[in-house]
């Protein structure tokens, strides 16, 4: 594909913030972004707020951070807070799909030919991760404090002096677009407007840079980050420098390799747990992996040529969105019949079951168990 506009629908949030929610051309386009989750799970979004220069100082820094030695990223890690910020160093964080039934049984449905690179070796993604909170601290005692920590900044000299002016700047550029794609979800699915961004006022909101080193993993087939979902209610992720996701459409059991139109002010944006929950499965967590393939090794070698002073790491600008730690998570009762016409085999009171009720923290926290971040 030669980008994601001729599969996925593209949705722009220009026309959302044109006029009032109420006109017809406004309704038609939060329908759409609904209709985008329902059938494939994600969408294109066209912002034209988006900088690609703010982008790029935000790609630069990350390249220099993630080139440091180890012994200085080390010092970034909070694992006993379950690495919720700071810095997550290649190879701890474990493909949830690896040993999750259900995830394995969705891969075994997948014709052969649209498979994800086989993770049933169980090891764990040899990538870095670095979490920057985005959030809004709650006005309440939250039951989730770990979660909810104050923010890491780096130690080295050349880093810390500029780190949270870049990291809040393209992270707030990241979180305005997608909290407008929760409002427009809300209305395309007949809810109020500030259904989910209500229910995300306070949510750990993270910028989520992740970082692979494509000097030492750069061979094809590499799984960079195997077959999974995302925990959280919304993703939305930048323009990388190199290609390599993979995303699966709901509806139509292709893979879809992603690559951004060379210009343009686009977001990807996909649906997590918290929204699948929320619409009892009637929008499903979006299936993905991040691998070294041929136009990545293009792309590698041609940077090799065109950047050599530049770190060869590849660096996905990702920005998840959470609903509230202490929200209370369940099925929205109107959307029950609809999301029962996807399940064909279900019913509503075995939906709720499948869906059961629980605080956003907790659901949170059994994720983390899974993927090995959290004992």
């Amino acid at each position: 594909m030669s980008n994601l506009s001729e599969t996925l629908p593209v949705i722009d949030v220009d026309i959302f913030l044109s006029a009032d929610e109420t006109s017809q051309h406004i309704q038609e386009e939060c329908k759409k972004a609904a209709d985008a989750l329902v059938t494939y799970g994600a969408l294109l979004l066209h912002d034209s707020r988006v900088s690609e220069d703010d982008n790029d100082t935000f790609l630069d820094l990350m390249e220099d951070y993630f080139s440091q030695p180890l012994a200085d990223l080390s010092q970034d890690q909070r694992p006993e807070l379950s690495y919720q910020v700071g810095v997550t160093l290649e190879n701890t964080e474990k493909p949830k799909c690896a040993v999750d039934e259900p995830c394995l049984n969705v891969i075994a449905r997948l014709h052969p030919s649209e498979r994800p690179l086989d993770i049933s070796g169980h090891y764990p993604d040899p990538k870095c991760r670095f979490f920057w909170k985005m959030s809004t601290p709650p006005p309440y005692k939250t039951d989730y404090p770990a979660l909810n920590a104050p923010n890491v900044i780096p130690q080295a000299q050349k880093l810390n002096g500029i780190w949270e002016s870049v990291m809040e700047k393209w992270g707030r550029s990241m979180k305005d677009a997608v909290e407008n794609v929760a409002e427009m979800v809300a209305i395309g699915l007949g809810l109020p407007r500030q259904t989910f961004k209500d229910a995300g006022q306070y949510g750990p909101h993270l910028l989520a840079p992740t970082a692979s080193d494509l000097t030492k993993y750069g061979q094809k087939d590499t799984i960079l980050a195997g077959f999974h979902t995302d925990l959280n209610c919304l993703t939305i992720h930048g323009r990388s420098r190199f290609p390599g996701l993979n995303i699966w459409a709901r509806n139509t059991g292709k893979r879809i390799s992603v690559r951004f139109p060379p210009t343009g002010r686009f977001l990807l944006v996909q649906s997590g747990k918290q929204i699948e929950h929320l619409t009892a499965g009637l929008i499903k967590a979006g299936y993905h992996e991040v691998v070294v393939n041929d136009a990545t090794i293009q792309t590698i070698a041609k940077r090799k040529v065109n950047r050599p002073d530049r770190p060869l790491i590849r660096i996905s600008s990702t920005f998840f969105w959470h609903l509230s730690s202490d929200y209370d998570l369940a099925p929205i009762s109107s959307l029950l019949g609809r999301a029962k016409s996807l399940h064909a085999t279900e019913s509503e009171a075995s939906l709720e079951g499948l869906y059961p009720s629980m605080k956003v923290g907790q659901q949170v926290q059994n994720e983390l168990k899974h993927i090995a971040l959290m004992a």
